[in-house]
């Protein structure tokens, strides 16, 4: 259904889990933009944890079957403030899915709310299981030599 092939992705994974965790286990840093994603029914769900991030600062696109997240973390403080401490990643954040043909890609929904911005994919009708209909033939006549 989904397929996740972003090998730069992976290999910053790799380098966190190797380098980015403390003696208890935990992370140094948060991931920018973590996922969780499940088929509900008859569509596939994907929630992105994007806290702090306004809805007119994101922009979700599909071109073909490459379904593109982009958010932008801006400053909470006003721009002559000082700032003391700044632990959460600012910026801007994208993450890409490449989706199966599987999925509907022209009928994405999206919804955002408390900091998740849930994405609804419905699995495509020609992906559906379906019948197939059995109708009787004629019967075969035995040929004699």
């Amino acid at each position: 259904m989904l397929m996740r092939t972003d090998p730069f992705r992976d290999l910053d994974r790799i380098a966190q889990q190797l380098l980015g965790t403390t003696a208890a286990g935990t992370w140094t840093r948060p991931a920018p933009m973590p996922l969780d994603a499940w088929r509900e029914g008859e569509e596939f769900v994907v929630c992105f944890d994007l806290p702090g991030v306004s809805p007119d600062a994101i922009d979700v696109d599909v071109e073909r079957d490459v379904l593109t997240v982009k958010a932008e973390r801006r400053p909470a403080a006003p721009g002559e403030a000082k700032m003391e401490i700044s632990e959460r990643p600012l910026g801007a954040f994208s993450r890409k899915l490449f989706l199966g043909d599987a999925l509907d890609a022209d009928r994405i929904s999206a919804d955002y709310d408390a900091g998740v911005l849930t994405l609804r994919i419905p699995i495509a009708e020609k992906a559906k299981p379906r019948k197939v209909q059995i109708t009787p033939g004629a019967k075969q006549q035995a040929i004699t030599a």
